[in-house]
């Protein structure tokens, strides 16, 4: 630690604390995360979830983990450094967000996801503050609840802030997925669009009764098996009918209310992946998604024309107005990361195929044109080119018209689809007013972790 030069202590949680410093050597501003349980073995640390999870994932919104200390027993995470965190850039803030900024940040965030997702890991405490701002840049931070979607159930009861929970960790569920992560974006999404918590709740109760009062109660068509989660602990749910979310967030578009809807399903099997809220029409002028972030369904070899419309029925929803791509797309080539050794180790968060892939590019060289010669394969059929030629031209000229027309007029194979129109799922909501929060009004906020 002699390396950094400690300037000030920026955040405190109940695991660690994190300060701003400046390495000595290079004069880089990083984040230093202090934890303050004691780690009495090298091997103790690197199995740390947040160390296991931040070693297979290099992306560019995703915090990066630069290095791992562990000094007398105290271990440190030496991280790049970002100005804020979304809820800093919210709780003062009079004026709303434009709908393009809180389109950009949440485009990124849901690329971070899909990356998250696909190599393996659900983060289980997205909230405003473990979402980091610098400028127009948001990287997905704090994997100390991050779980490998393969492991094994039960998991824990407590994953994340309660406003944000889900309503199927609410109800004491020991079995969830990455869908967790998708209903807490639903709730940050609504919350920068009105700069008010879409369900604070005072507890786990009051937290589903607010759930309740916004998107009314669950019922047997929307979410059986939440109705048995609820007996199973003898929990019985509001009757409430809910109210339309444009009326609780009027400065929201009608694309914005329903990727808000269909994330805040009580159902999550009903709410959309992160690859797949990618494609919403919210996003329609995010046009471009980098090749390294695209689907890695998609990557595999094309099926042949007459398969292709019955394997889309089974396939990834496609949204109206979502990004279009011709080519077969990759989505996230796996990072290797060499293994580290030693008191102090540095991750390696390199992307070593990107290397690669650079290098083969470099040495790629292109046919060159060569002249039709004596030894070329023209030069030496051609005399049966020049016989095929007139075949050829005879055939045209003896072609009638209505017999194009008439094979014009037979049925073509069905264009190849990639799924259903978008749609909410979600019950239509009562068109009732919405109960008015005063403006100035401000809610405790408990950070956990």
């Amino acid at each position: 630690m002699e390396r950094y030069k400690i300037i000030k202590e920026v955040g405190d949680g109940t695991f660690g604390s994190v300060w701003r410093a400046i390495s000595k050597q290079t004069g880089e501003v990083v984040a230093i995360k202090k934890m303050k349980k004691k780690y009495y073995s090298w091997e103790e640390c690197v199995n740390l979830r947040e160390v296991k999870s931040l070693r297979k994932m290099n992306h560019p919104n995703i915090v990066k983990l630069k290095e791992v200390i562990r000094e007398s027993d105290i271990l440190y995470f030496v991280f790049e450094y970002m100005e804020c965190n979304l809820y800093q850039l919210m709780k003062d803030r009079e004026k709303l967000f434009s709908e393009g900024e809180i389109r950009n940040w949440c485009f990124q965030v849901f690329q971070g996801l899909a990356y998250m997702h696909q190599r393996g890991y659900f983060h289980r405490d997205l909230k405003p503050e473990n979402l980091l701002v610098t400028k127009d840049v948001i990287k997905i931070a704090d994997f100390g609840l991050a779980r490998e979607i393969n492991s094994q159930p039960p998991y824990t009861e407590y994953v994340s802030t309660r406003w944000y929970r889900a309503p199927e960790v609410l109800l004491q569920s020991y079995i969830y997925s990455s869908k967790v992560d998708m209903w807490a974006m639903g709730a940050i999404m609504a919350e920068l669009f009105s700069l008010r918590p879409l369900f604070p709740g005072a507890s786990e109760a009051d937290e589903i009764y607010k759930i309740c009062g916004v998107i009314g109660n669950p019922t047997t068509d929307s979410w059986a098996d939440g109705l048995k989660l609820a007996r199973d602990i003898n929990y019985q749910f509001p009757q409430l009918a809910g109210v339309n979310l444009s009326a609780l967030i009027p400065s929201a578009s009608d694309h914005a209310i329903s990727l808000i809807q269909s994330l805040c399903s009580w159902d999550p099997c009903k709410r959309p992946t992160a690859s797949e809220a990618l494609q919403h029409p919210f996003f329609q002028s995010c046009f471009y998604i980098p090749p390294s972030l695209r689907s890695r369904a998609v990557a595999r070899t094309p099926p042949p024309a007459g398969t292709r419309g019955a394997l889309d029925q089974q396939g990834v929803k496609r949204y109206p107005g979502a990004l279009h791509s011709s080519k077969p797309t990759n989505y996230f080539s796996s990072p290797k990361v060499q293994p580290s050794s030693g008191v102090q180790r540095k991750l390696d968060m390199v992307n070593q195929e990107g290397i690669k892939n650079e290098k083969s590019m470099k040495t790629t060289t292109q046919s060159k044109y060569r002249h039709p010669g004596k030894e070329s394969p023209t030069s030496v059929i051609k005399g049966r080119t020049i016989h095929g030629i007139s075949e050829t031209a005879e055939r045209l000229a003896n072609m009638s018209i209505g017999n194009r027309r008439q094979s014009m007029g037979q049925p073509r194979p069905p264009p190849m689809k990639a799924g259903v129109n978008w749609s909410s799922e979600s019950p239509n909501f009562m068109l009732r007013p919405a109960p008015q929060i005063p403006t100035g009004r401000t809610y405790p906020r408990k950070v956990a972790g």
